[in-house]
């Protein structure tokens, strides 16, 4: 079993920043790929960022390429998603979510565990 939890959400004013975390515990002795989803107040979630176990990978969708970095400690269990340039449609509930299989996905069925969530708000 594999647990993610985030931390990091807040409120900030536009232009601002914030740096979420995610901490995996439990069996991750696989090589397994990080992602990063958001869900806004009625809409559906949707991809943000991926990244590889090597870091050598990153994908992230085009609203947030220039503004958000994400990255990770593999000696910590760690991915964070660093976020400047906050904007107020940028607020949502931001989730990580691991893929034991270690690929670079977009689609949120193609991951394997999910934490909890962090909000993240935006104000104009």
């Amino acid at each position: 079993q594999v647990q993610l939890v985030e931390s990091g959400g807040g409120l900030v004013q536009a232009g601002g920043s914030l740096r979420l975390s995610c901490v995996v515990s439990g069996r991750t002795f696989s090589r397994y790929s990080m992602g990063w989803f958001r869900q806004a107040p009625g809409k559906e979630r949707e991809f943000v960022a991926t990244i590889s176990w090597s870091g050598g990978r990153i994908y992230y969708v085009d609203s947030v390429k220039g503004r958000f970095t994400i990255s990770r400690d593999v000696a910590k269990n760690t991915v964070y998603l660093q976020m400047n340039n906050l904007k107020p449609e940028d607020t949502a509930v931001y989730y990580c979510a691991a893929d034991l299989q270690g690929r670079l996905q977009v689609r949120e069925d193609e991951y394997d565990y999910w934490g909890q969530g962090t909000q993240v708000t935006v104000s104009s």
